[in-house]
């Protein structure tokens, strides 16, 4: 949409896409925390519309409509990864997680209850906890590569089984489905209901008759199980 000079006329192309902005905010909020805010997230979809009305150049091929939806997405999702941006130390401690997990499945044949975990780590379980909070904000989405053309980050459009599994080919595929399948029932529950019903935590802890703050925990515990089953 343009002006009588032919410049993008900001003002109409601002209220024809606005609904473009809430969408895309309404389909991320549903699989966030309820702590996360629409009017945030719209917020930073309009300041990615805004740069996409700057930036945009129509002698590279793509339409504008293509081109300020990717802004927008990309806006959104830098504004959640950085909320969800993890310390090393907390990286680190991750890890510590994943391995101590992984060791206990192989000695033990089954998968390790908090305590168990805990133990083989040697702190407490209140210690325990907080990592698995601390740790849960680092992969509650799953994102794609960056757009090597436009060096836009976009969000897939499609739910993934789990934060990591963009990074499977196919042929890994059947060990992440068997990884799944030998979690604690609550667990898979949890991972079903979030990215295939795409449920968000406070939802989630409705079904499961726990908090939100809990619900965080168990997804953190249950891709720990996961990605230490696919690491060894």
């Amino acid at each position: 949409m343009y002006t009588a000079q032919g410049k993008i006329d900001q003002q109409a192309l601002l209220e024809q896409y606005m609904p473009m902005v809430r969408r895309h905010a309404l389909s991320l909020q549903v699989r966030l925390p309820a702590s996360v805010e629409l009017d945030d997230l719209v917020q930073a979809g309009m300041l990615g519309l805004l740069d996409a009305m700057g930036r945009y150049d129509d002698g590279q091929g793509a339409s504008f409509s293509t081109y300020a939806n990717q802004r927008i997405r990309g806006a959104m999702i830098d504004e959640l990864r950085s909320r969800d941006w993890m310390p090393r130390s907390v990286r680190r401690n991750a890890r510590a997680m994943d391995q101590a997990t992984s060791r206990l499945e192989q000695r033990l044949g089954r998968a390790p209850d908090e305590r168990e975990i805990a133990d083989e780590m040697g702190i407490s379980r209140d210690e325990y906890h907080q990592l698995l909070n601390d740790a849960n904000n680092g992969f509650l989405l799953a994102y794609d590569e960056a757009d090597s053309e436009n060096g836009v980050t976009t969000a897939s459009e499609s739910a993934t089984a789990s934060p990591f599994e963009a990074l499977l080919d196919e042929s890994n595929r059947a060990r992440l489905m068997e990884a799944i399948d030998a979690l604690p029932e609550r667990e898979k529950l949890l991972l079903g209901l979030y990215y295939q019903e795409e449920l968000n935590l406070k939802e989630i802890g409705a079904v499961l008759g726990v908090s939100e703050s809990r619900v965080c925990q168990l997804h953190s515990q249950a891709v720990s199980r996961l990605r230490g089953r696919l690491n060894r």
